[in-house]
């Protein structure tokens, strides 16, 4: 009987569903800190600032990240919300989702210079592909203000004190193109596997694509993953490999830690760069170079344990810095990244986007019109190409 009972008991725990899987932070959203804004040296005090996000995957939980990087004195954030957007392209929040967030249960902290910090966990359902209210109340002074220079999205503010849990947007009459303080949002979420963080210039950025519409190729590519994966977008417009750029950001090497491995449940990477060491002045000739420091980053990506997408540098004859030296700069990048042991896989955007006639262009249907950036079909070409399962 009591050997009965217990093949009994096997079998029942044979069949019982396999135990969930526990939750965990996953990255949503993210922009990364581009610069200080110019002339903020005495920060924003008494400023509501009203950015609008739009998160890849969805949860039930969420936290989000503020960022000081760029200042040299401390700031004080003494309120922060968010909130469920109403609609597209407005402060106004949907009824009934503000939520007030915390830092160590507190709900003013202070960051100090160079520094992020990271909000408690607070209950709010919010939907894959959706736009999302982080609204930021700084009381005194403090900056330079960190901020991500190109959102293509418009976000509003306030100069008149803590509107911070107002869903109406009648506080909030002026409007910025530029997202300040936030640098990223967290859902907390068992069904997701992590995030994907592409990480890359303007190209990433999504320059000139549809302004919020969010067509940018991440945006793309997150309509495709979003019930498994995060995607964040980790691009500055004139980014470099090698050199800094005013507002186009540290080098990648040096915002690597930040922008890509310290993220919320990263799990790869998709480097896009080099396009700027290439044909910004000066110009970075000697394309070993360039590949040594993508070798960095694949390296130091490895080491935590993310798999690395290399993506070829697409086309740009017809811009204005463009010569047969710099293209075969390019030309030996690319070589390089098509064939090298350091990538996990690789995304051929180059291949992608060029001309067939002319294969040092771009397409002219995917060619938002200055022959280096691609418009909107361009970028949803792009995210189509990324292979799901190398991610």
């Amino acid at each position: 009987m009591t050997r009965f009972l217990l093949a009994v008991a096997l079998l029942v725990a044979a069949a019982s569903p396999a135990q969930a899987a526990p939750a965990r932070w996953v990255g949503t959203w993210a922009a990364a800190p581009s610069s200080a804004v110019p002339g903020t040296d005495g920060g924003y005090p008494n400023f509501s600032i009203r950015n609008i996000v739009h998160v890849s995957a969805g949860g039930r939980e969420i936290r989000v990240r503020l960022s000081n990087a760029f200042g040299r004195t401390p700031v004080v954030f003494g309120q922060v919300t968010v909130a469920r957007a109403a609609g597209p392209d407005t402060p106004l929040a949907m009824p009934g989702t503000m939520r007030t967030l915390t830092f160590g249960g507190a709900t003013s902290v202070t960051a100090p210079p160079g520094a992020d910090v990271v909000s408690d966990g607070v209950a709010l359902t919010v939907p894959a592909d959706s736009d999302l209210l982080v609204t930021v109340f700084t009381p005194a002074p403090g900056g330079p203000v960190t901020h991500h220079q190109l959102a293509m999205q418009n976000s509003y503010f306030t100069r008149d004190g803590n509107h911070t849990a107002d869903e109406s947007a009648a506080a909030f009459r002026e409007r910025t193109q530029v997202w300040h303080y936030v640098s990223g949002v967290d859902v907390r979420s068992s069904a997701l596997r992590g995030s994907v963080v592409a990480l890359g210039d303007s190209i990433t950025d999504g320059a000139n694509s549809t302004p919020g519409a969010n067509l940018r190729w991440p945006d793309q590519l997150a309509d495709r993953v979003n019930t498994r994966l995060g995607v964040l977008n980790a691009g500055i417009s004139g980014n470099r490999l090698l050199l800094d750029g005013g507002g186009a950001g540290v080098n990648a090497l040096a915002r690597l830690d930040r922008d890509v491995l310290a993220q919320s449940g990263v799990r790869s990477v998709v480097v896009f760069e080099g396009i700027n060491d290439i044909q910004q002045t000066p110009h970075e000739t000697d394309p070993r170079k360039i590949i040594a420091a993508l070798q960095q980053i694949a390296a130091r990506s490895h080491d935590r344990g993310l798999r690395v997408i290399g993506a070829t540098i697409t086309p740009f004859k017809g811009w204005f810095s463009y010569t047969d030296e710099l293209e075969r700069v390019r030309q030996d990048v690319n070589a390089f990244i098509r064939t090298s042991p350091d990538f996990d896989a690789v995304v051929d955007f180059d291949a992608v986007l060029r001309d067939p006639a002319d294969p040092q262009r771009i397409r002219p249907d995917y060619d938002e019109g200055d022959h280096l950036h691609p418009g909107d079909k361009g970028f949803e070409a792009m995210a189509k190409a990324v292979r799901v399962a190398a991610l």
